[in-house]
Formats: structure tokens, C-alpha cells, sequence
């Protein structure tokens, strides 16, 4: 993986995975696991650490020619969000967040729960693809 967005001395993937350790729960093992197959996915992709003020450690990006996906961890769920996940094909249905907006879309991921591992992959690999075409797939709007 690249890196990218270093601070303090620490680059992003740095950042990211102390973030990821100081969860110290099923969250951090989650987060570690997805972040996994996103490098999987891509080896090219950049991880980068945004958002990050004083009263939070900041929200891990993946990237490659633009967003892919976020990794935030709340209290009960770790949510991955796609960028333009409302223009990628999901036959595997692992969207099931944010579904009523235009462009994002979500994966949450609660304890105890696994994320078919291929399917998550393909989405990585769409979400790339789209970001290198420079469009968006039509909505069903336009298409009409």
C-alpha cells in the first residue's frame, strides 16, 4: 500500500494502524480485517488519515485516483463508506447503510458479523475503475 497524509513524524498507514490498535476490541479487529482486503484488492491504493481535529484521531481513507472508501468505527458498528457507491453494482448486497443518498453508499459491520470476502473486493475494484473512468454510471433518470 502507499502511503500518504503523514504527520507528526508517522505516515497515514502509521496513523491508521495505531488507530486501529487502540480500538482493542472486536472494532479494530474488523477494521484490520477490511482494510486487509482492500489491499488485497489494490496494492496501489493510498491510505490516508482525514478529518482529523483535536477532539478526534481522524477517519482512515483509501484511495486511488480518487475516494474509495472511508473506515469510521462508532460504538456498535464499523461502517465502510464508498464514495460513489450508488453508481457500483452490488449483487452481493453488502450495501445496507446509506442507502437513500445520490452517490454514497455503506457497508455497517457489527460484531460478529463477516463480509463475503469477494464480493467486498469487487466493490474495491468497481469503486477503482469508476474513479479511473472519470464518470458515473447514469441514473435511472437519465436512462429513461
Amino acid at each position: 500500500m502507499k502511503k500518504s497524509g503523514a504527520s507528526q513524524g508517522q505516515s497515514a498507514s502509521e496513523l491508521i494502524s495505531k488507530r486501529i490498535a487502540e480500538l482493542g476490541d472486536w472494532r479494530g479487529g474488523t477494521l484490520s480485517r477490511m482494510r486487509k482486503l482492500i489491499g488485497e484488492a489494490d496494492p496501489d491504493v493510498v491510505e490516508e488519515l482525514k478529518w482529523v481535529k483535536a477532539s478526534t484521531p481522524g477517519t482512515p481513507v483509501w484511495s486511488h485516483n480518487g475516494i474509495i472508501c472511508t473506515g469510521e468505527s462508532y460504538k456498535n458498528v464499523v461502517k465502510l463508506t464508498f464514495a460513489k457507491g450508488a453508481s457500483l453494482e452490488d449483487p452481493a448486497r453488502l450495501f445496507n447503510s446509506s442507502l437513500d443518498g445520490n452517490a454514497r453508499r455503506a457497508i455497517d459491520i457489527h460484531e460478529g458479523e463477516e463480509v463475503d470476502e469477494s464480493a467486498f473486493k469487487a466493490l474495491v475494484r468497481q469503486a477503482i475503475a469508476l474513479n479511473s473512468s472519470g464518470k458515473l454510471k447514469p441514473s435511472k433518470s437519465a436512462r429513461s
